[in-house]
């Protein structure tokens, strides 16, 4: 009597999550080719890159969402395209004449509409001599068709100054 008892409870639970189970059929999602991911992403690096050779800080907001957060060592979370603007715009300002820099795409994490990125930058000054260099990550949205960025963080890798 116990093993029919217990035989009762367990078809009714299967019964229970047969019946619970979503039965539509979804076609699987198209695979990513990470390759042209990464190169769509170089090209968002190398824009932003060229606004600031430019010093021009709508070239390299561009590179963000509306809604995008923006994360620098030593300051509170930059929030919003405009926000970002006007950090990039203050740091162009700041920087001495030739200041050049470079980023890289060294991998890249993606699935569905959104991407991450991980990656390096350089800063050289107008001789060309490394003044910094760091470490990135980006997160990518998919709207309309490209890739924009929403959340990124950045550090240096350089010793910190003394004082700070």
């Amino acid at each position: 009597m116990k093993i029919k008892t217990q035989l009762s409870a367990f078809f009714a639970m299967a019964a229970f999550f047969l019946a619970s189970c979503n039965n539509t059929i979804q076609a699987p999602e198209a695979t990513l080719n990470l390759d042209s991911v990464k190169a769509e992403i170089q090209k968002l690096e190398d824009a932003y890159a060229a606004g600031d050779k430019a010093k021009d800080a709508d070239a390299v907001a561009a590179y963000y969402s509306d809604d995008a957060i923006s994360y620098n060592s030593n300051e509170e979370p930059t929030v919003g395209k405009a926000a970002i603007k006007e950090r990039i715009a203050a740091r162009i300002a700041k920087e001495t004449a030739g200041q050049a820099y470079a980023y890289s795409v060294v991998d890249v994490f993606a699935e569905g509409k959104q991407a991450v990125e991980v990656g390096t930058w350089t800063t050289t000054d107008s001789a060309g001599k490394e003044v910094d260099k760091g470490h990135f990550m980006s997160v990518f949205e998919k709207r309309d068709g490209k890739y924009i960025c929403i959340r990124d963080m950045s550090v240096s890798s350089m010793p910190a100054k003394p004082g700070m």
